[in-house]
């Protein structure tokens, strides 16, 4: 969304790590540390803010509040969650500014904190979350925007990778931690005769992942990171794209960037998913393998033809970026 809106605006992103690619907008980068490992499960500390990842999203915004006073931004959008949102909210309001939030966090305590900061408008990724984001806080401006896919990027077209797994692939691309719920995959899979499975991804299930896939599916089965610039490709070498992520995830770009590239879907049964697959695949109770398993047979077999592409193309940058200048526009003129 950066490099769409640096077209009209004059656009900065503040980030804990520089990057080593070329960007049409600016990044300011205090180098903040943070290690993953070091997160904390303990739900009462996540809830008063004060576990690892909130002090560490509190250190971030210490580091950059000099520059976000200084710097004279009309409309500043936090995307942390926990602290940031109500130390930008007091920024904003002492400089007169706008601050609007993008409900990434998903239906959970995290988006109703930061719809209870009071944003100009808080941007949910479905028509569900927005339902439910009116029932937190019905004082606030409510504007269903979803994420986007790059059709240039992800599309059927391109060169594809050389994977060694037989086909028909099936296709996971997740952080690998409990939410996202990749056992669920592996075991619906290994129901399959003939069926290989690709899991990309990394995180702190991944050594038990592996052992279970190997476990269950032997030589059908890898686990495997690639550099962002090659998911493209991956995506076009496989035949099928599988997620069993838990309700609460607000929006899995996933998913576009595989319809985008060609591939049907199945996904756990849920409002969100619906929204995002539609007609390009199915959804199934995930929980339940058989039915998980039946459902990735039917979809296999199926053509699904040009209906992916099709779905994906509601959700093109281009067009989700025009609705977002235009709420930006109308949020300058109040």
């Amino acid at each position: 969304m950066a490099e769409r809106l640096s077209g009209k605006y004059e656009v900065t992103v503040f980030q804990g790590k520089p990057i080593n690619k070329k960007t049409v907008y600016k990044i300011v980068s205090p180098d903040a540390l943070y290690f993953n490992e070091k997160r904390s499960e303990n739900r009462f500390l996540k809830y008063l803010f004060v576990d690892y990842a909130s002090l560490a999203v509190l250190k971030f915004n210490i580091l950059i509040l000099k520059r976000l006073l200084s710097g004279n931004f009309d409309i500043i959008i936090p995307t942390d969650g926990g602290w940031e949102p109500a130390i930008v909210r007091i920024l904003t309001w002492i400089k007169r500014k706008k601050m609007v939030i993008v409900g990434h966090a998903g239906i959970g305590w995290d988006d109703a904190n930061n719809m209870w900061s009071f944003p100009d408008c808080f941007v949910a990724l479905s028509e569900y979350a927005k339902s439910w984001a009116r029932r937190v806080n019905p004082f606030i401006r409510i504007e269903y925007i979803p994420d986007g896919v790059n059709l240039d990027l992800f599309n059927p077209r391109e060169p594809k990778i050389n994977l060694t797994l037989r086909r028909p692939i099936a296709l996971a691309v997740s952080a690998l931690e409990k939410g996202k719920r990749i056992d669920l995959i592996i075991k619906a899979v290994s129901k399959i005769e003939g069926m290989s499975l690709l899991v990309c991804g990394r995180g702190e299930e991944r050594d038990s992942l592996y052992k279970l896939g190997k476990e269950l599916l032997g030589n059908r089965f890898d686990l495997m990171e690639f550099n962002l610039n090659d998911m493209p490709k991956v995506y076009r070498s496989c035949d099928i794209f599988l997620s069993a992520s838990l309700p609460y995830y607000s929006f899995e770009m996933v998913l576009l960037e595989a319809m985008a590239s060609g591939l049907p879907v199945v996904a756990n049964n849920d409002p969100v998913r619906e929204e995002i697959v539609g007609k390009a695949g199915l959804l199934a109770d995930v929980s339940n393998t058989e039915e998980f398993a039946n459902k990735i047979k039917h979809v296999a077999l199926s053509g699904y033809g040009k209906l992916p592409l099709i779905q994906a193309m509601k959700f093109s940058w281009d067009e989700i970026s025009e609705r977002y200048m235009t709420l930006f526009n109308k949020l300058e003129t109040h």
